[in-house]
């Protein structure tokens, strides 16, 4: 008589575990928009997520610690001209964020340290290349300045952010829509999967297909798909019946899948987000209440269920903090923002440890914020390894944030012709800097004598 071994895993006993309500986001009218993206991005000092707005569209950015009920009035982020779809806060500087609109337009925006007071109309830069809905958006993990956007012209497109460039326009790959596009660690591949059920890796600079699986998954629904480790990409999907499945791939051998399983008859597309620190993925299935996380190894079936964190309420959507906005003390392996109707609830995964010293197994060396790369550099084929950092002291920057800097003559069709024009145009930013600070001084001033007419 043969015994069932457990395999050994120190994310077996994983556990989920929603916040206190006072530590909830409330009253936030969160989008209505049948869009499968996550409608929230986050990082350690801000929150953003996709709201309702009249006459166009519009996402909220708070700051982590402004918890509780959100007032009505709260300032919005509101440049575009149609509902937003897509946002995603740049790796390399926590103030930057991108969003992209059914305006066919995508705007890149500055938020001020300790949020927004007023709205945000005018963003700092605006890139215009799609004719139809933009999607999609991911921000290259390693080289600085450097945004993916897809539309639903089934065009991929590459930007300079800094000077406001397509530099690579992907546009006769994808004969339809396309459902998900993300860049493997160093950026050096991108992944997308489209509604032809075909799954693509492609060399980002040359726009070309290095390996392409048709019928990944047999079903209509949209897939989506992630690089895990070794290359190695795992998909979500649905089956001829409407099953709900996740399957794991090696590219090298694209023709049967190392594993494919089905989960369940539910018809929301599950989002996956993938760890490469731990080698979790989490599913995240729009309309569930749950969140599933397997275990992704070497050794068959490769992806090993772990558990389910579940909850009564259904998800619209689903933000993902970096590992260095975690709780390193807590045994915080990851943290989820998810978005109810009305609310946005964090939800904190655990691995249950006695022990209040730092787990060396839980947290190896990290992607760090500092970019290794720039855009010029990277487009002309230079390669951006990660730059990792460790997390042992919590996480402290070592270099001052990457500075977001728009060179506005490349913004520009025309450029100054003598050097003359440039020093007038430093002076004219000089002069604005200096209006700036006047203006920030008199508003501290007055503040000061609201304060001490309270004493």
């Amino acid at each position: 008589m043969s015994r069932k071994v457990v395999r050994a895993s120190k994310f077996r006993h994983v556990f989920g575990q929603a916040v206190k309500t006072d530590q909830c986001y409330d009253d936030i009218r969160i989008s209505q928009m049948t869009w499968d993206s996550n409608f929230c991005s986050v990082n350690p000092k801000f929150v953003a997520m996709i709201v309702d707005a009249s006459g166009g569209g519009a996402f909220l950015v708070l700051p982590l610690s402004k918890t509780g009920r959100i007032d009505m009035s709260q300032p919005t982020v509101c440049g575009h001209t149609g509902p937003v779809l897509d946002i995603e806060f740049c790796p390399h500087n926590d103030n930057i964020i991108a969003s992209g609109s059914e305006d066919c337009s995508v705007m890149i925006w500055e938020i001020p340290e300790g949020g927004l007071v007023t709205p945000l109309k005018d963003p700092v830069v605006k890139l215009e290349g799609h004719s139809k809905r933009v999607g999609i958006l991911s921000w290259h993990p390693t080289a600085h300045n450097v945004l993916m956007s897809a539309g639903c012209d089934n065009v991929v497109i590459l930007w300079n952010v800094a000077c406001g460039e397509a530099v690579v326009r992907i546009d006769s790959i994808h004969p339809d829509l396309i459902y998900s596009a993300c860049w493997n660690r160093d950026g050096s591949q991108i992944l997308t999967s489209c509604k032809d059920k075909s799954l693509r890796v492609l060399d980002p600079r040359k726009g070309t297909v290095i390996f392409e699986r048709e019928k990944t998954h047999e079903g209509s629904r949209p897939v989506k798909a992630v690089f895990v480790s070794d290359g190695k990409i795992l998909s979500t999907g649905f089956s001829r019946m409407s099953e709900r499945q996740v399957a794991l791939w090696d590219p090298k051998s694209f023709g049967e899948p190392l594993t494919l399983q089905e989960l369940d008859t539910s018809s929301g597309v599950l989002l996956p987000f993938y760890d490469p620190d731990t080698g979790i993925v989490y599913l995240c299935g729009k309309g569930d209440s749950s969140i599933r996380y397997f275990e992704v190894t070497d050794e068959a079936p490769y992806v090993h269920y772990l558990s389910m964190y579940s909850s009564k309420e259904s998800q619209k959507g689903m933000g993902y903090m970096p590992k260095r906005g975690l709780e390193i003390n807590k045994c915080e392996i990851a943290r989820f923002y998810k978005l109810h109707e009305r609310k946005c609830e964090p939800i904190v995964m655990t691995v249950p440890r006695k022990s209040d010293l730092f787990q060396e197994d839980l947290y190896p060396d990290t992607m760090s914020p500092e970019p290794s790369v720039e855009a010029d550099e990277w487009f002309q084929g230079k390669e951006g390894k990660p730059i990792v950092v460790s997390l042992k002291d919590g996480f402290v920057t070592t270099t001052k944030s990457k500075e977001f800097k728009v060179h506005k003559s490349l913004l520009k069709t025309t450029t100054p012709s003598s050097g003359h024009h440039d020093n007038s145009g430093k002076v004219q930013s000089l002069q604005e800097e200096v209006k700036t600070l006047k203006e920030a001084l008199e508003e501290l001033t007055k503040r000061v004598s609201e304060i001490e007419s309270k004493m």
